[in-house]
Parts: C-alpha cells; structure tokens; sequence
C-alpha cells in the first residue's frame, strides 16, 4: 500500500490574534510543523499547540524561520550564515523543551528561508547544521530534490523530501513565487488529483507543462486560509478512496 505524511504549518497565532484552523486541520494531517516565535507564534501558543499534537498523536515539528513577524517571514533577511545556523539551533530547542519527551519529530524550514535554501547550499548547511546541533537524528523536511535535500545528505542528517499539492511547480522544481498570480491553487478538488498524481507518479507536471520527477515522503497543505479545511477533508477522502495511506513518517 502506498503511503503519505501529510504535514501542516500550524501555531501560527500571536498574543490576542488568532490565525488558522488548528484545532480541525491537527485531526486530519499526520505530521505538524509549529511556528517558533520568529515568524510567527508566541510562547504560549507553542506550548498549547505541542500539548494539542500530542493529544492527537502526530509528529511534532519545529518551524523555524526568520525573525520578521510583520513580514511573516515571508521576506529574505541579510544573515550571515553562523547568524542562520544560531538562530535554527535556538528555534528549534525553544520548541524541543515544550514536548512531553523533550523529542521532535523533524524540522521544517519556513517561508523565506525555506525557499531560498531550496537553492543556496551554503544556506542549507547552515540550517542542517543549526538542526544538527539540537539532535543529529532530527530530520530535516525539504523541498523535494533542492539543495536542502542535498545539504542534509551530506553531512549525514536525516531528512524527508517535500511537496505541496497548493502550489504550482516551475520546471526547475522550485516553487512558483508567490508574487505570481499562478502561484498557489485553491480549489480542493484539484489539490487532492495533484496530490495523488505526486504520490503515484512520484513527479509533478510543472506550469510549462513538463513533468518534473520528485520523490514525494510528505505533503504539505497549508492551514493558514479560508480554503484550507475544506482542502485537508477532500484530500483524506481522495486519499482513502485511492488507497493511499495517510500516516506519519
């Protein structure tokens, strides 16, 4: 039987702003990645997103990303690299002491810097070594044949290949940027058909029309917008009646 981890970006909330679906989107995903308080997020809300994962029973991931909460982390900082791979290791084990176990599941890059260490090796290092430092077990979340992927296997880090079934693909394999009217997909129908094409395909048909090979070890769908519970439910569905598994890596 073919299987899926279908991970989530969730703890996303600040002080008195609520943001996103946590409380449905955690009983439907197998995998959540959880905001650290750079980009996103706030002690309390890292605290009370870990106790409601655990309830559930899925993987807990750090999310960590640039320190830029009015840009949500959405923006490319000037950092050295010690400066990324400091600032990865203290993300990380500020959400590592929230855990029951003192244990993560994996990390997974946000935003900015997740796309942009897709093509910077250099950058990726950083972040896998910033990982690395927490827990050298700790696998890494990245997008499926980038840099990340490559950083990670080179200095031994385990790690998962991702992709979204919200988001269109360039020839490249990169992300179709979000300053692009194309780039994000909302209707949960064709979300849950691209999904199941990358899982049994194992590639992606990009928005030139080529296909583009990737192995796909977990799905991202997002839960920061108004479609997205809709988009988690058809997919479950799609997944089930396919014969696709849904479980945690």
């Amino acid at each position: 039987m073919l299987k899926i981890d279908l991970n989530s970006d969730l703890g996303e909330s600040f002080g008195h702003y609520s943001i996103g679906n946590d409380s449905e989107i955690i009983n439907l995903v197998t995998s959540v990645n959880i905001a650290c308080g750079f980009h996103a997020g706030d002690p309390d809300v890292m605290a009370q997103t870990v106790r409601k994962a655990e309830a559930a029973g899925i993987g807990i991931g750090a999310h960590p990303g640039y320190f830029d909460l009015q840009g949500f982390g959405r923006r490319r900082m000037n950092m050295s690299l010690n400066e990324v791979q400091h600032m990865i290791t203290y993300q990380v084990g500020a959400l590592t002491a929230f855990t029951k176990n003192k244990k993560l599941h994996h990390v997974k890059p946000h935003g900015a810097l997740y796309n942009a260490a897709a093509q910077d090796h250099d950058l990726a290092l950083a972040i896998c070594r910033g990982v690395q430092v927490v827990d050298p077990k700790l696998p890494l979340y990245g997008l499926a044949n980038s840099e990340l992927i490559t950083a990670a296997e080179e200095i031994g880090l385990p790690y998962a290949q991702e992709v979204f079934g919200d988001r269109n693909y360039e020839a490249d394999g990169t992300l179709v940027s979000r300053s692009k009217p194309n780039a994000v997909i909302h209707d949960p129908v064709e979300i849950a058909g691209r999904v199941i094409k990358m899982v049994e395909d194992q590639a992606v048909v990009a928005i030139n029309g080529q296909k583009v090979p990737l192995k796909s070890d977990s799905v991202c769908v997002h839960g920061d917008n108004q479609a997205a519970l809709a988009i988690v439910k058809e997919l479950r569905t799609a997944l089930e009646k396919e014969g696709i598994k849904a479980k945690t890596l």
